[in-house]
């Protein structure tokens, strides 16, 4: 399975590494991990020209299993992704930052 757990997210997510929220946009307006890039999975196969093709890219959603299945979908491109366990719904539970707004 193509999953990370929370803390290694938090430090990849710390040394620089890609994230995509595939949330739609009211979801992350709502509440989401600081820095995060939105592409609503909705928009995902129009905008994949805007996910890196090196290195791991992380996905987030609410709880994983919208991330999961894009972390599927990359993979199948030839990218290296992952999808974090819990999403940004255990990330804001956990006690870390969080930000919202448009």
């Amino acid at each position: 399975m193509r999953e990370v757990d929370l803390a290694t997210f938090e430090s990849a997510r710390a040394d620089g590494a890609p994230v995509i929220d595939v949330r739609e946009r009211d979801e992350y307006a709502q509440v989401r991990v600081p820095g995060v890039t939105n592409i609503p999975l909705s928009e995902f196969v129009a905008r994949i020209d805007e996910i890196p093709t090196t290195g791991t890219v992380y996905v987030i959603c609410a709880v994983g299993g919208r991330s999961l299945q894009a972390a599927d979908y990359l993979a199948g491109r030839g990218i290296d992704a992952v999808s974090v366990a819990g999403g940004t719904d255990g990330w804001a539970r956990s006690g870390r930052p969080t930000e919202s707004g448009a």
